[in-house]
Parts: C-alpha cells; structure tokens; sequence
C-alpha cells in the first residue's frame, strides 16, 4: 500500500464496511498511492493457494477468554511486528496505521479477536513510497507456516497457514477473502495489496490474503 502525493496518511489496500449482529464482514478494495516498490508481482508469483500432500495439524478449540492482539510474528518471513487496533474512517473503510508507521500492523477491532470464533483480520501495508513495509513478504507465506498472536492475557496464540491467495479485484468475493472458513473454529487473514500498481488508477490490481487457524495456544 502507497501514499497518494499531497496526502497526509498511507490509505490501506483493503477496507471493510462494517455488518455486525448477525450480518457479515464484506470487503472492499479502495488502494490509493504511487506504489513505492513494484516487487509484490513477484512476491504475488510465489502464492500457492493450498496445494495437496501438505500435512496440517488439527484445529484447537477457540479461545474463550476475550484478549486483543499485541504483536504477531511469521518467523518464516522473518515478520515480528507491533499490532494496533483501527476502526473505520469517515468513509467507511478501515482506518489502517499512520503512514509513519509502516510495520506496524492493524487489527479490525470491531471485529474478531484472534484466538476466537470466528475469522479475525489483520492488515498490513506492503510499501511506502521509498520502502518496504511490514507485509511486503507475505504473498511468500507457505501452508504448514506459523502466525503467532501475542495477546493482551499474556497468551500466544499459534495458528497454521492453510491457504494463500492473490484475489483481484476484479468479481472480488469478500466472504470467500474475510468470511469465516470452517464453523466454530478460530481463524486468521493478513491481507495486503498485491498484484501490480497501475498508476494511473492510483491501485494495486489485488489483494494477497493468507489464512490460517489456531492450532495451539501457550
């Protein structure tokens, strides 16, 4: 995700408008920026989707104790990094971290904690318009992987990749991207742009969407 010259903050790849109390989380795709760095097409290359003959262990039951992110760690891809947590903005998409703050990732408040029932959402920025950020690996992320969640209880929660995607925007489905995967089980996306920048429209041509589901907790 890039900044847009002249504008004061670094405006998030993908937003949800927000359908809680038995609606569901639907996704929107609203990208804006020059595109600092072109290198997520070929990061985008190494998604896999959930190839066969990967062995994942069995899900844990979900969390019941309530307890918000603190920090989430894919030491694979060598991501570890601070989690805040972001609501909507006037225009109804989510407000992702300030621009000044490129690692650090944004968790759906609103929404579900991770750990939980349910599928909660981290997002990312890509890059700036200089540099890297915090999710610019992601699309790298393999089935069988680990996603740790620190939470506030003192808890980490461990979940296993099971699924990554690069969705374009073009017939996005927002609940096969956001919407929960398996019924009462706690699961997790980090999403990031993906897909090339087109300038001219001032957007990334997708989303990357890793899944994952808790298979342990310490």
């Amino acid at each position: 995700m890039a900044t847009t010259s002249g504008h004061g903050r670094l405006v998030t790849g993908v937003a949800w408008a927000l359908l809680l109390l038995g609606l569901w989380l639907w996704g929107r795709e609203a990208t804006e920026g020059p595109g600092g760095s072109s290198a997520p097409t070929h990061g985008d290359i190494a998604a896999v989707g959930r190839p066969l003959g990967v062995a994942l262990p069995p899900a844990h039951a979900p969390l019941t104790r309530a307890a918000e992110p603190r920090r989430v760690e894919i030491p694979s891809l060598g991501i570890a990094a601070p989690v805040v947590a972001r609501g909507l903005d006037a225009d109804g998409a989510i407000d992702p971290p300030p621009f000044e703050m490129p690692q650090t990732v944004g968790w759906f408040g609103p929404g579900t904690q991770p750990g939980a029932d349910g599928a909660a959402l981290l997002v990312g920025h890509v890059d700036t318009e200089t540099r890297p950020a915090v999710f610019y690996g992601l699309s790298a992320a393999r089935p069988g992987e680990k996603v740790r969640v620190t939470r506030t209880d003192g808890t980490v929660a461990e979940f296993t990749i099971d699924d990554v995607q690069v969705l374009p925007r073009t017939a996005f489905d927002p609940s096969r991207a956001y919407g929960q995967h398996h019924p009462h089980r706690a699961e997790l996306r980090l999403i990031t742009c993906g897909g090339t920048f087109d300038r001219a429209a001032g957007t990334y041509s997708a989303n990357v969407v890793v899944s994952a589901y808790l298979t342990g907790a310490a």
